[in-house]
């Protein structure tokens, strides 16, 4: 069997030929496709408001100073997230608090989090930033109750669920990032991502304050929107109103996500059959599947499962052209927050973290491929 990554970009022709297309136009950046990326996106996670960026992690740090992050600042994450979810707060010299993760979903702990607001004085954090982890979506509806108690924003971490969604009280599907629980959405466009665009990121919200924020943090702080007289006096001039960056994403990767969008519907249906096939080929054995039980608006980016003797398990894949992957190693055991916080315990993450596997999960994955995984996982703890 050839060999078998955890995951992969997949690429049509028709991808190829909508950035040929860019290449033969007047604007490889700053042109039409950025604002079409945006719009289609925005229509796509059904929010009001789009902005692209050079990647997820820019969007995390444009989001946190868009918020008003600052050195007084203390924000609550999960430690079970890449790293750039903590990593945006300290960019903007906040404080990042772990809350331990619901061992049911594996997204933060809303209930956690409440005794951790109501055992602190008000004021004391800024806000919350909840991951869809693996594409699970988080229940945000409870999350946006507790942060209006305590006046808090929420950025909703959505890089791994464009196209996932919860059901909310009144029996409603939300999208992830659709604006209408959190302030702001953030995806990202890496190519394991459900929309591979080679590099990117999406801003979404429903905020038009922080959209037009937003637009001028990621160009440098300049706003061309000025007095129309002075405009046409002088047709260069430009203000820069704030202190800004070059987080913009080029019309070449914005091509291309124009064109995955146009079967990420499909895709994310392929990717909730081959979770179906796991599911079932893994009832009634040692091999223990997150989510089994719950499945609806789950988007898939990862296939996870929790197994004893994961190394050898690990190896032994290796071995046979199967590369699996370990999402995450908990933020909280790493060097950097372990310096900069000191020893943490959250044991429900420590212990995830100790079982965890991601398994293949794309949309090109063929069920031949899926069967030989299967079947080497089954045979290895037989």
């Amino acid at each position: 069997m050839k060999k078998i990554n955890y995951s992969k970009q997949s690429i049509s022709e028709q991808d190829i030929q909508s950035v040929v297309e860019v290449l033969k136009d007047d604007f490889l950046t700053q042109g039409p496709k950025v604002l079409n990326f945006e719009k289609k996106f925005a229509n796509y996670v059904e929010s009001k408001y789009a902005v692209s960026v050079s990647n997820g992690t820019a969007a995390l740090h444009l989001s946190a100073i868009a918020l008003g992050v600052n050195h007084k600042s203390k924000v609550i994450t999960s430690p079970i997230t890449f790293v750039a979810s903590a990593n945006c707060i300290h960019y903007c010299g906040g404080k990042i608090e772990f809350c331990d993760i619901d061992p049911e979903t594996l997204c933060l702990d809303v209930q956690l989090v409440k005794n951790k607001l109501e055992s602190s004085p008000k004021g004391t954090y800024q806000g919350i930033i909840p991951i869809d982890y693996a594409g699970y979506p988080v229940d945000l509806e409870a999350f946006r109750e507790l942060a209006n108690e305590h006046d808090l924003w929420i950025i909703e971490d959505s890089c791994h669920a464009p196209g996932g969604f919860f059901i909310d009280s009144k029996r409603e599907e939300q999208k992830c990032g659709n604006g209408n629980f959190a302030d702001v959405g953030i995806f990202s466009f890496h190519p394991v991502k459900h929309i591979a665009c080679g590099e990117g990121g999406m801003i979404t919200t429903n905020n038009e304050k922080i959209y037009n924020k937003l637009l001028k943090l990621r160009s440098h702080g300049i706003n061309k929107n000025i007095d129309q007289k002075l405009k046409k006096e002088k047709g260069w001039y430009y203000e820069i109103e704030t202190l800004g960056y070059n987080y913009r994403m080029a019309d070449i990767l914005c091509a291309l996500g124009i064109s995955q969008l146009d079967i990420a519907f499909e895709n994310i249906k392929k990717r909730r059959l081959i979770a179906s096939r796991y599911i079932n080929a893994f009832k009634n054995t040692l091999i223990k599947v997150p989510f089994a039980n719950n499945q609806k608006g789950h988007a898939y980016h990862l296939f996870v499962i929790k197994i004893h003797n994961r190394l050898e398990l690990y190896n032994y894949l290796k071995e046979n052209n199967i590369f699996c992957q370990v999402h995450y190693i908990p933020l909280h055991i790493s060097n950097y927050y372990k310096e900069k916080y000191g020893q943490q315990s959250f044991p429900i993450a420590e212990d995830y973290y100790n079982k965890c596997l991601s398994l293949p999960m794309y949309p090109d994955l063929k069920v031949k491929e899926q069967e030989y995984v299967i079947n080497k996982i089954i045979s290895f703890y037989e």
